[in-house]
């Protein structure tokens, strides 16, 4: 194997664990031997013949409460087209999925992300970029712990506090950390930080 390859394969392993580790953030059932895959394995895995093989590393999941189906996509095609959103859309419809996250490595063309647009309706799809998954962003030590409130927990916290939806503070749907955590909009999360005098204080953004 070239060290390119070499090189392209650490990338993608580095990625492949912060994916799995989003996807079982997000409350699908990953076990732990599916995020702390050892570098030799993965090499085995997707680079035997010599050469970068993201094929198969495509893999869908089931949600832990709904049980849901999410479908994860690593393209192959470092220029994503619209052939290729086709095969990612065929496999989810294969196994029922209505989510889905494409993962691509260079370019997204404008063809394929006006079809993830036009499908908004019909299914919920997300888009990463490797460089985007290189590190996991919310296992650094200055990122605070964040947690998507359910509907009724966000209903008790707008009667508790008598607030409207436009008095609590915002984080966008682009903020990476909204998108680490698949955030729609109009969900609240509860961010909690560590205090010097408090221990611990909690603050509540809704995404917009």
């Amino acid at each position: 194997m070239s060290q390119e390859a070499d090189r392209e394969l650490a990338r993608l392993w580095r990625v492949s664990r912060t994916v799995h580790e989003m996807v079982r953030d997000r409350g699908y059932l990953v076990a732990d031997y599916e995020v702390d895959v050892p570098f030799e394995q993965f090499k085995n895995d997707y680079g035997a013949t010599g050469s970068v093989d993201r094929g198969p590393m495509s893999f869908s999941v089931k949600h832990g409460e709904d049980e849901s189906t999410l479908y994860v996509y690593f393209c192959a095609e470092k220029n994503v087209s619209k052939a290729a959103m086709k095969t990612f859309i065929t496999s989810m419809d294969k196994i029922g999925a209505k989510r889905g996250i494409i993962i691509w490595s260079e370019k997204m063309s404008p063809a394929a992300k006006k079809t993830l647009q036009e499908l908004a309706s019909e299914y919920h799809l997300e888009d990463f970029q490797e460089s985007d998954l290189l590190v996991n962003i919310t296992r650094h030590f200055l990122v605070p712990k964040h947690q998507i409130m359910r509907p009724d927990e966000k209903a008790q916290l707008i009667k508790r506090y008598r607030l409207k939806e436009t008095q609590l503070p915002r984080i966008m749907l682009s903020d990476p950390v909204a998108r680490y955590y698949g955030m729609k909009r109009g969900q609240v999360m509860r961010i909690e930080r560590a205090s010097e005098t408090a221990g611990r204080y909690i603050t509540y953004r809704i995404c917009m």
